[in-house]
């Protein structure tokens, strides 16, 4: 049996579709990619399943062959987890959304430091993102990009005190 090609664009579709709102920045965007994946996946699975036959049910003779029970099952599951991912990433927009009325993902500060930070102690390559321009974390910060803050005029307050690791600085 051979896949009608009606499917198989559908699942090219899908995956092409999921994969490039996977790569945008904002979460809802990010959550329909996630389950436009989860829908080609799972058409995926259905297709290489096979034939549909007789109801995989023991003790009843059927002429047909039985059809497999697997592919059922594991699109089940798919279901299942993508049901949670989904419920995951609406609170994750809802919140970030009551915080910040905007559901961008930001460019994390942190992981330039942590990059900075192991690039001190032993380098294994000279690279740009290892090498230290003497900013600090602030004006690093401040220059991080982030298209929801363009229209402020004075940059956010600082959050406290030193962070972990920063005490005897």
């Amino acid at each position: 049996m051979s896949p009608n090609i009606v499917v198989v664009v559908t699942i090219a579709v899908l995956f092409t579709v999921g994969v490039y709102l996977v790569l945008e920045r904002s979460l809802t965007r990010i959550l329909l990619g996630i389950v436009l994946l989860s829908n080609g996946t799972n058409l995926l699975i259905l297709v290489a399943g096979g034939a549909a036959g007789a109801p995989p049910i023991i003790g009843v003779a059927s002429d047909r062959p039985m059809s497999d029970p697997l592919p059922q099952a594991l699109i089940l599951t798919a279901i299942v987890i993508t049901l949670g991912l989904t419920a995951f990433l609406l609170a994750m927009a809802y919140r970030s959304w009551q915080l910040h009325r905007h559901d961008e993902v930001q460019d994390d500060v942190e992981d330039r430091r942590i990059v900075r930070l192991a690039a001190r102690d032993e380098r294994a390559f000279e690279d740009d993102d290892t090498e230290s321009d003497g900013e600090t974390l602030d004006e690093e910060a401040a220059s991080a990009r982030d298209e929801t803050d363009e229209g402020r005029a004075t940059p956010p307050p600082p959050r406290g005190g030193p962070t972990h690791g920063e005490e005897g600085r």
